[in-house]
């Protein structure tokens, strides 16, 4: 059979998922937390369904939602949002990505991506026919490298992915990063895909430099978040796109025919709940706390952190000093021999590029970070 991904395997996330189970790790890999949500937005779920919230919501999502995070938008960003125009209701970030590269795309297009690279991003390219132009960020910081980019852009050039706060490298853009991105494609027909899932999760006092903060990179982007990682709800698959309106009716065009629709009874409830500001707001303190503890429990370790995560819920750690093998060998054996799960950093990088790094997800527990780094004392 023809396949339009032919070098495309199963994702790293479920390979070191199935890796924790038959070994029976810790499973810090996979990025989903293991502590219960609000039990206030469950009370409103719940009443949701009950109130006879269980069929088919508009194709665009509840009105009560887009108005809520239209208002959101408002308040963190000074931008005006549409909500009947401009904003969408897709089930998770992953297929809001995937709509946005597809309402864009034709064959032979090429899009920029930074690596290391949430690793949908090359597949959603190449299915739509086009070609991703990989440009590495700077290790060990990974940073963005402009001129690299400078020299990347043609007259091909359709789309750039941007990710901040970045999976998987914790690294945020700047107020800089944002100002150069916009000089490298004013005046030019250059879309912009800002995957800002983790909007949120900024560390030590850094503000999130979104898109909707900048009117003339907002006029070419698809801006995609996340209801499970601002509320930690992975499971429900919810998220939204927001763009302006003669992009979005597009991008509408393809969402009405991928799914239509997404989950009432969740989107009744979140509509409540974004009222509840605190539960976004206190994300940074909630998320330093963990960081930190996880980087004093392995503070002793013979792990080398080169930077800690300054967003997202994701640390990066070199095993320089334990060992020499491929990335994906170590991470398998450290779930094997030491009981703990995490993910290789080559598996973010179109090439398998290894910088001997693995991912550590530290929106756990703290007992379960604690149980973790003691299986992990044996590398002493």
């Amino acid at each position: 059979m023809y396949s339009k991904l032919p070098n495309v395997g199963t994702t790293i996330f479920t390979v070191m998922s199935n890796v924790a189970k038959e070994y029976n790790a810790i499973n810090l890999s996979q990025g989903f937390p293991d502590y219960p949500i609000s039990p206030i937005l469950i009370e409103y779920v719940t009443k949701a369904m009950q109130d006879g919230y269980n069929q088919y919501a508009p194709m665009l999502g509840i009105p009560e939602l887009r108005s809520a995070l239209a208002e959101k938008v408002k308040k963190l960003y000074s931008t005006d949002i549409n909500p009947e125009t401009e904003i969408t209701i897709t089930p998770g970030g992953t297929y809001a990505i995937y709509t946005a590269l597809t309402t864009i795309l034709q064959e032979g297009d090429e899009v920029i991506v930074l690596e290391p690279a949430y690793d949908s991003y090359i597949p959603n390219i190449e299915t739509n026919g086009a070609k991703a132009i990989c440009i590495p960020l700077k290790y060990p910081d990974y940073s963005v490298d402009w001129e690299l980019v400078r020299s990347a852009i043609n007259s091909k050039t359709k789309a750039i992915i941007i990710n901040s706060p970045h999976n998987p490298t914790g690294y945020v853009w700047t107020k800089e990063d944002m100002m150069m991105l916009d000089e490298l494609t004013k005046n030019t027909s250059i879309y912009i895909i800002s995957d800002e899932v983790y909007e949120h999760i900024t560390l030590d006092g850094r503000s999130h430099e979104s898109v909707l903060k900048y009117p003339s990179l907002f006029a070419r982007s698809f801006v995609i978040f996340s209801f499970g990682k601002v509320f930690h709800t992975t499971g429900w698959k919810l998220g939204y796109c927001i763009a302006p309106s003669e992009m979005m009716k597009e991008f509408r065009k393809i969402h009405q025919f991928l799914c239509f629709t997404c989950n009432t009874p969740m989107q009744v409830a979140i509509a409540q709940f974004i009222q509840h500001e605190d539960e976004y707001l206190g994300l940074p303190k909630f998320f330093e706390k963990k960081r930190d503890l996880f980087l004093e429990l392995i503070q002793d370790l013979p792990f080398t952190i080169h930077q800690k995560a300054q967003g997202s819920y994701f640390q990066l750690a070199s095993y320089e000093r334990i060992n020499d093998m491929p990335d994906k060998e170590f991470a398998i054996w450290l779930a094997k021999e030491f009981g703990v799960a995490t993910i290789p950093v080559s598996a973010f990088n179109h090439d398998g590029k290894d910088d001997k790094l693995i991912r550590f997800c530290f929106a756990k527990k703290d007992e379960t970070l604690e149980q973790a780094c003691d299986k992990l004392r044996k590398l002493k």
